[in-house]
């Protein structure tokens, strides 16, 4: 937070940059009003970028066009029955929306949207204080009618009005909570705790989309945890991610495990340190993410409890891989996301076996092939997974690791192990053996990929005459 004084200055240098003085300009001339509201004007106080120029107005969509279109290189309907028009002035994109507020009926998953003729009244309708500020144009009068202010100096999260009603009018207004207490640093009120808690069910009634286009901005954030952790105390977690909630395995006297809940939160950590460390300055990875939190999520179901106080999970990797796509198929992510988090946590454990002998080159080789496109998150991944106190033996899983990703290197400079292919194609195979296509060559090709991973290039003259010995050996069984 810096100092008010700042944050004016911060304030000034908006208004007069040229999209927004433009705008300012042509809706005064037009007899509308226009303020810059809630991201901009909040970031402005905390000292944060400002990437994203919303405003509102008394104007509607209609008015909003009439005024927009002669200033705007272009112009499009981004939300029009919610009374929202995108532009494109000085370069920069920009949302004008009319003042509005929107209510569920809580039974329909869509808001109904009813617009309003006041700022004021915009603003108390808002998610959160902090959001409900903004700065009246061209006159450059901040409006806080929330104490929106008051709140960014004690790193608050309030709502508006009470947090009940805010949350009956948008429940995806709980999951904004657990985001901005991760993307800003803030603590809920109390008060909106509890709401968040007493009202967790009614997420049912947010089309799907949303709620996993808000989980996917809470999991961008720089340091995701805290808000993850607000979701499963508050219950939102149980209506959202499930498997997350049921990690939080009971522990008795006699069987002792470590927390698999907050080994996977601290995983998720460390995998976002991989990702800047390894990947500085590139856009948050969300698969690794979804990954790192859910690579245990097969903990749960494959749990025994073993004579002699063990606990065991066995195949959880298998478990949890199918676990992850039934939930991210329900939150309907993309099927790439869906096929790359599952893949993951199908193979996180399959490093563990490095550091109990030498493996060969066709064992790398086959970490390799199995990996696919997802082998540098796997890497993130398994490293993250390291999550021991225990010194001596987090170093030794860490040099194991950096000898793997050495004979990776070295097997790369000798061979294209990154994408894996038989010595001989489709076409070569069907002249080698001479038959059509069909069945045959298939197995033929598995059998050659087989042996280039199991031995490394062969070069054509010797796949042709192994080719032929397996072809002769299948006949004859």
């Amino acid at each position: 937070m810096q100092t008010v004084a700042s944050a004016v200055q911060r304030l000034d240098e908006l208004a007069a940059t040229p999209r927004v003085a433009a705008l300012a300009e042509a809706f005064a001339a037009a007899g509308h009003e226009l303020a810059l509201v809630g991201g901009p004007v909040r970031d402005a106080f905390l000292g944060r970028p400002v990437n994203d120029f919303d405003f509102t107005t008394d104007a509607d969509p209609d008015q909003i066009l009439a005024i927009v279109v002669p200033i705007a290189e272009a112009h499009w309907d981004v939300g029009r029955q919610f009374g929202t028009i995108a532009a494109r002035v000085d370069g920069e994109v920009v949302e004008i929306t009319t003042y509005r507020s929107d209510v569920y009926d809580g039974e329909t998953r869509k808001p109904v949207v009813e617009f309003g003729d006041t700022l004021e009244g915009d603003l108390v309708r808002r998610d959160f204080t902090v959001n409900a500020m903004a700065l009246r144009l061209p006159q450059k009068v901040l409006v806080d009618p929330s104490g929106g202010v008051d709140d960014l100096l004690a790193r608050r999260l309030a709502t508006p009005g009470t947090a009940v009603d805010s949350f009956r009018d948008d429940p995806l207004r709980m999951m904004r909570a657990a985001r901005f207490t991760a993307q800003l640093g803030f603590e809920v009120a109390a008060e909106v705790r509890d709401a968040m808690a007493t009202r967790a069910s009614t997420l049912s009634i947010v089309s799907v989309e949303r709620v996993a286009d808000e989980l996917g901005k809470l999991l961008r954030t720089d340091a995701p945890r805290e808000g993850i952790r607000l979701m499963v105390d508050t219950g939102l977690a149980d209506h959202v991610l499930p498997e997350l909630a049921a990690m939080r395995l009971e522990v008795d006297e006699h069987h002792h495990h470590k927390d698999v809940y907050e080994h996977s939160l601290t995983v998720l950590d460390q995998a976002i340190g991989y990702e800047r460390e390894r990947h500085p300055g590139e856009a948050p990875d969300l698969t690794l993410r979804l990954a790192a939190l859910l690579h245990d999520c097969g903990k749960p179901a494959t749990r025994r409890l073993e004579p002699g106080g063990v606990v065991t999970f066995h195949h959880h990797d298998v478990v949890g891989s199918k676990l992850a796509k039934k939930r991210l198929k329900a939150l309907r992510l993309d099927n790439d996301t869906i096929s790359a988090v599952s893949r993951l946590i199908e193979l996180h454990l399959r490093f563990f076996g490095y550091t109990d002998g030498a493996w060969t080159d066709s064992a790398v080789r086959r970490y390799v092939r199995d990996a696919g496109d997802q082998l540098e998150r796997l890497h993130m991944l398994t490293r993250a997974d390291v999550t021991t106190r225990n010194r001596r033996k987090a170093d030794r899983l860490g040099f194991a690791y950096d000898d793997l990703e050495t004979r990776i290197a070295e097997l790369r400079e000798r061979e294209e192990i990154d994408s894996l292919r038989p010595d001989l194609n489709g076409d070569d195979i069907q002249r080698v053996l001479g038959i059509a296509p069909g069945r045959e060559v298939g197995e033929a090709y598995r059998f050659l990929l087989e042996l280039r991973t199991e031995e490394g290039p062969l070069g054509a003259e010797v796949a042709e005459q192994r080719l032929l010995a397996w072809w002769a050996d299948r006949a004859e069984g």
